[in-house]
């Protein structure tokens, strides 16, 4: 599909959506931002109002909607755990409801869709890197559940839509992404422990700091998103990452380097549930869509450190 297209982004307004949203408009398509501000702020997509290409709809995606477009890109769901935790019937109504509704639209125009899934969908896993066909090790009662079945649940709808009724599919696992317009509140270890240094706190570490995360910078995550969607070898799921391991200590000290300050370390109890390690087995999207992430951790952070500086 060249040319200019009309896309749908809904959770537009999130931090990945504000992303793909600029990303979609400069590529040079019309874009239509469904968001409900539930954790989507319009700071994020201001300098996009003007713009004649964007339209922005204050929406549920809980509730249907109707929009002509050719391409849908599904991203509507709080995603760091003090959010999703919040109210989490909410969050599994938002991940199940949305993907129905978000496939009822695609179905019925023909377009081809897009499901931001997630690395959450392996649960704490007992294999390490996960590929795409590790099925997972998910609790379904745990306080994480709401997230993590919602969005398992979810890449189930997709996929009967895709066998059942032909829908035009894309599913991407995301691994953690962090980069500049991150929620100084979310509860994700970088933009805690950024925040902590830069107000000279105390970086918590939970556990002994030996679990390992990777974290991939939002424009290579966008970049793969662009490509996932313009390519027609596979529906997915994809995964998309990094799949440089850093342990916790590791990135603590790396941001009190980059931040300067007098923080120091303190250690926590884990919480429940939490993954001991997680890392992406980018094979697939190698060699599928030639991308792998470019943008080394420290050179990222550095990036994000300015615009949390800004803010705060």
């Amino acid at each position: 599909m060249g040319g200019r297209m009309r896309i749908l982004v809904t959770g537009g307004a999130g931090f990945l959506g504000s992303h793909l949203c600029e990303r979609l408009i400069a590529d040079g398509h019309e874009v239509i931002c469904l968001d409900n501000f539930f954790t989507g702020r319009k700071q994020d997509i201001a300098s996009l109002l003007g713009n004649p290409s964007f339209e922005l709809v204050r929406h549920d995606v809980i509730d249907p909607y109707k929009y002509e477009v050719d391409q849908i890109y599904n991203l509507a769901c709080p995603a760091s755990p003090p959010h999703y935790q919040y109210n989490p019937i909410k969050t599994i109504k938002t991940s199940v409801m949305g993907a129905i509704n978000c496939l009822g639209l695609a179905k019925r125009l023909k377009a081809r869709v897009f499901q931001a899934s997630t690395s959450e969908v392996y649960g704490d896993p007992q294999v390490h890197p996960q590929p795409e066909s590790y099925w997972g090790n998910v609790n379904p009662i745990g306080k994480r559940s709401c997230y993590d079945e919602g969005k398992r649940c979810a890449e189930t709808l997709f996929f009967d839509y895709h066998r059942e009724n032909k829908v035009d599919i894309r599913v991407v696992r995301i691994f953690n992404t962090y980069g500049p317009r991150m929620h100084e509140a979310d509860g994700r270890v970088v933009s805690n422990f950024i925040v902590q240094a830069l107000k000279g706190e105390d970086i918590t570490v939970y556990g002994d700091g030996s679990q390992t995360r990777s974290f991939c910078y939002v424009d290579n995550l966008i970049e793969g998103f662009v490509r996932v969607m313009a390519q027609t070898e596979t529906v997915g799921p994809i995964n998309l990452g990094n799949p440089g391991e850093f342990t916790m200590n590791e990135l603590a000290e790396l941001t009190l380097k980059l931040v300067g300050g007098r923080s120091k370390i303190v250690h926590k109890r884990l919480p429940a549930d939490d993954p001991k390690q997680r890392r992406p087995d980018i094979s697939l999207a190698k060699r599928l869509l030639k991308w792998e992430p470019n943008v080394p951790l420290e050179e990222g952070l550095k990036r994000t450190i300015a615009d949390f500086r800004k803010r705060l």
